[in-house]
């Protein structure tokens, strides 16, 4: 399990993210802490100085603090406060991002309907993730879960920004064999900016109509999943749309709402035993797997309270295999950015059964573990990024096999 390692945490021993020897020794990743209680940044900041590969460079108690000391104190990581006097994250974002282009902002806030939509709003303005704080200071200092996602993320997002600057040469073109027998080299886009720097063969995609589209996500998902919506919506009349995001249980509403106002598309927290229709996207909700079910002549969703699978609730793989065991080939799957390896295995059966996968690559992913873990299982019929995916999916929906 690549980049994770046993470490002493709270008295226990716990599997978190880890950076290369290289970062940690010498270029430790830079993190400013934004929040208005002192309590919170001296408790966040010995945290993190007692964190090999960690290196806090500043803490602040408002957006507008961060914004006039963000150059100077050029962190790779800044996380953010959503509430705050003076300047709310919300206002500071965006001021951050001119300054910093290249930091990673992960924006905190307590689980609330009214956060959970202002953080979907940093997300769309440019923040590559979200923290759930506890409710109050005495429960962000007792709360174990609390500091292991906090360092884990710093981990995972700061040290794949610093490995991502640093530059690779571009793979070689791959030689490819087209349907009339003759062959062609196309580009390949880099493969493992951490790691191996070859595909493994790629599957022929299905010939028959997709019945389904699945999309599961993880980190980053919000914004890959918004573009890409936004993007084959005039292809989705045809079919129905069915989304495992990792998001808690206030979050996938909010996102559902978001995506219907920004992508222009009718989007919903899906409900057990809901008709799944052609023309409409259903989002899990937070907290609970979604299946897809038969019920007589109709496929429903299915909501249950099963135990995680993959450590995720909702997890790719549960709706990945039930959508294989109702439909077959008639999957077309599509793995985006996230940590971890929900998804890899159920795409593997889709691809076993006829259906078609395809992964977002690693040079656009903000984390490369569920698109990675896909690719390596052999699964997929194409690796590319978003904007690619568009005109790909368009051919596949509508039958364009040319």
């Amino acid at each position: 399990m690549r980049g994770r390692r046993l470490r002493r945490q709270g008295g226990q021993m716990r599997l978190v993210q880890s950076v290369p020897q290289d970062l940690e020794r010498e270029d430790p990743i830079k993190v400013a802490i934004v929040d208005d209680s002192v309590v919170v940044r001296g408790l966040l900041s010995r945290w993190l100085i007692e964190t090999p590969g960690i290196s806090v460079v500043g803490t602040y108690r408002s957006g507008r603090d961060i914004i006039n000391h963000v150059v100077n104190a050029a962190p790779d990581v800044v996380l953010l406060d959503i509430e705050m006097p003076d300047i709310d994250g919300l206002s500071a974002l965006p001021h951050i991002l001119k300054a910093r282009p290249q930091a990673v902002v992960i924006v905190a806030s307590t689980l609330t309907a009214r956060n959970a939509d202002i953080s979907l709003k940093c997300i769309a303005l440019g923040a590559t993730d979200y923290l759930l704080k506890p409710q109050s200071n005495r429960e962000v200092s007792t709360s174990q879960d609390f500091r292991h996602a906090l360092i884990d993320k710093i981990l995972t997002l700061g040290g794949r920004a610093k490995l991502r600057q640093r530059a690779r040469p571009e793979p070689p073109p791959r030689v490819v064999r087209k349907d009339d027998g003759n062959t062609e080299a196309r580009p390949v886009q880099p493969y493992a900016q951490i790691g191996p720097a070859t595909l493994p063969p790629m599957r022929a995609p299905s010939r028959g109509m997709p019945k389904a589209l699945l999309i599961g996500a993880s980190t980053g998902g919000p914004q890959a999943v918004m573009a890409l919506l936004k993007g084959i919506r005039p292809m989705l009349a045809n079919v129905p749309v069915l989304i495992a995001q990792h998001m808690p249980a206030a979050f996938t509403t909010m996102f559902a709402e978001h995506l219907t106002r920004h992508a222009a598309i009718d989007v919903v927290q899906a409900s057990h035993g809901e008709p799944v229709r052609p023309g409409r996207v259903f989002v899990a909700p937070g907290g609970r797997h979604m299946e897809v079910k038969q019920d007589g002549p109709h496929m429903v969703i299915s909501i249950s309270d099963a135990a995680p699978v993959n450590f995720c609730k909702p997890s790719v793989d549960v709706l990945f295999d039930s959508a294989t065991e109702l439909l077959g080939s008639g999957c077309l799957a599509v793995v985006l950015t996230g940590m971890g390896m929900d998804g890899a295995k159920g795409a593997l059966r889709i691809a076993e059964a006829g259906g078609t996968v395809i992964a977002q690559d690693e040079a656009t992913s903000v984390v490369w573990g569920m698109p990675g873990a896909t690719v390596r299982l052999g699964a997929c019929s194409a690796v590319m990024s978003v904007q690619q995916m568009v005109p790909a999916l368009g051919r596949l929906l509508t039958g364009d096999r040319t």
